[in-house]
């Protein structure tokens, strides 16, 4: 059985290098080239979506928070150690990536997402191809029936996108979407389609920041979930609230106070 949990999350650039291989030469600046990449999806989707695909995103922050999982009586609750992101500010991406899958070797988690399947765990699969990043771990873990590769394994990794839309049996919504009806802060200031002019200003830190608020809000989904699956007590799921509320405010990080704040807000806490 699994122990621990990590929710993860990834933040993602177009990755120009691709052009040359992709779609021709190219004789232009960095813009040109990410122009050059949604004219190509545009094209291969009729016209209808610019997103490019997992293989074009350039991995630039890794965020996740990790919680021991203590099981009694049949149910489990969590114990919350560490909320941060990987690597340093001028951390390639090979490392970062890297740095991912030793972690998930090492600690061996259960882990936790919003659209991570369809998204964040290909990108980083690509990216670790890219640059002959071994995961073998991820790869050779469990039995044919339960392990990270089989979509249906929620205890292995439950990504809250297909378990909230029953695997695609009802609309899949978006994080911000749910973060609504359950009083969650969900965006703050930031969102995804900002990250790639914000790395071009050299703002790193404050993707991060951004990253890892969209991993509170991931954790803070799931211990619904779980409360209403009767994975977790309600009571269990409280005290997991409280200790994400010290943890946010011990932590005295301007980020992670602000979410606190936003989040008294949202759900009336009477702090």
């Amino acid at each position: 059985m699994l122990n621990s949990l990590v929710v993860f999350d990834i933040e993602t650039i177009p990755d120009i290098s691709a052009c040359d291989g992709l779609i021709g030469r190219i004789d232009g600046d960095v813009q040109q080239k990410r122009e050059a990449l949604t004219q190509y999806h545009l094209g291969i989707t009729d016209g209808k979506n610019p997103f490019l695909r997992q293989p074009f995103h350039k991995v630039v922050v890794i965020s996740f928070l990790f919680a021991d999982i203590i099981r009694s009586g049949g149910y489990e609750t969590f114990v919350l150690r560490e909320i941060r992101s990987g690597g340093k500010l001028d951390s390639n991406e090979k490392e970062l990536v890297q740095g991912f899958f030793e972690y998930i070797s090492k600690t061996k988690p259960r882990l936790i997402s919003f659209n991570g399947r369809t998204f964040d765990l290909p990108v980083l699969k690509y990216r670790a191809m890219k640059y002959g990043v071994q995961a073998e771990y991820f790869y050779k873990s469990g039995d044919k029936w339960s392990n990270y590769m089989q979509r249906y394994s929620v205890d292995w990794h439950c990504d809250l996108l297909e378990a909230l839309s029953d695997f695609g049996a009802s609309a899949r919504i978006k994080m911000n979407e749910v973060c609504s009806i359950l009083g969650l802060p969900g965006k703050i200031g930031t969102d995804g389609g900002q990250v790639t002019s914000l790395y071009d200003s050299g703002k790193i830190q404050e993707i991060r920041d951004y990253c890892e608020t969209d991993v509170i809000n991931t954790y803070l989904i799931y211990l619904k979930l779980m409360q209403h699956q009767g994975r977790i007590t309600t009571e269990s799921y409280n005290k997991n609230l409280d200790d994400l509320l010290l943890h946010l405010e011990n932590s005295q990080k301007d980020h992670l106070l602000k979410f606190k704040e936003e989040w008294k807000k949202m759900a009336n806490f009477a702090l």
